[in-house]
């Protein structure tokens, strides 16, 4: 923290100096417009430590947007699984690139597991219905009716 804190004062500094020349920007930056130890006004060492600090904080923020799509790809596959649609070659590649083993959020798995407990129970009662025939169903729902309707008919007098 101290560096990073020495790095902005001294470049305020800098800047303070001025001149409004812009001359010596450009003899302290490398041809290609990145900056140097000199430009930033820190030592070899330190400007190496800044360096490595920046790749390892790109690394970790990369590592953690991978982590996300990944993440976001295996709710993708739950949910084509959960409603029968065609899967995508392009969210099981991002979940290998992760690392092939990505975990759904906690919340996320509490809710996928309630679905699931919902289906097993509707297709419990849909299955039994699905693997009857609706004729027959028809037939005994109007055989039913009749029976009710004879028997009420019978017990009322204003029928």
């Amino acid at each position: 923290m101290t560096f990073f804190l020495k790095t902005m004062i001294s470049g305020k500094m800098k800047d303070l100096g001025g001149g409004g020349g812009g001359g010596e920007e450009a003899k302290t930056e490398e041809g290609d417009g990145k900056p140097t130890a000199k430009s930033t006004g820190m030592t070899r060492e330190e400007f190496e430590e800044y360096q490595r600090q920046l790749l390892e904080e790109k690394i970790e923020r990369d590592n953690a947007f991978t982590q996300k799509k990944a993440e976001r790809a295996t709710v993708r596959l739950h949910m084509r699984d959960k409603y029968r649609l065609p899967h995508s070659d392009k969210d099981e590649g991002q979940i290998q690139m992760a690392g092939g083993d990505v975990e759904l959020p906690e919340e996320l798995a509490k809710m996928v597991q309630e679905d699931e407990d919902e289906e097993e129970a509707n297709d419990s009662f849909f299955g039994t219905i699905q693997n009857m025939d609706f004729d027959t169903i028809k037939t005994k729902a109007q055989e039913t009716f009749t029976e009710i309707k004879q028997t009420a008919e019978e017990k009322c007098s204003v029928m």
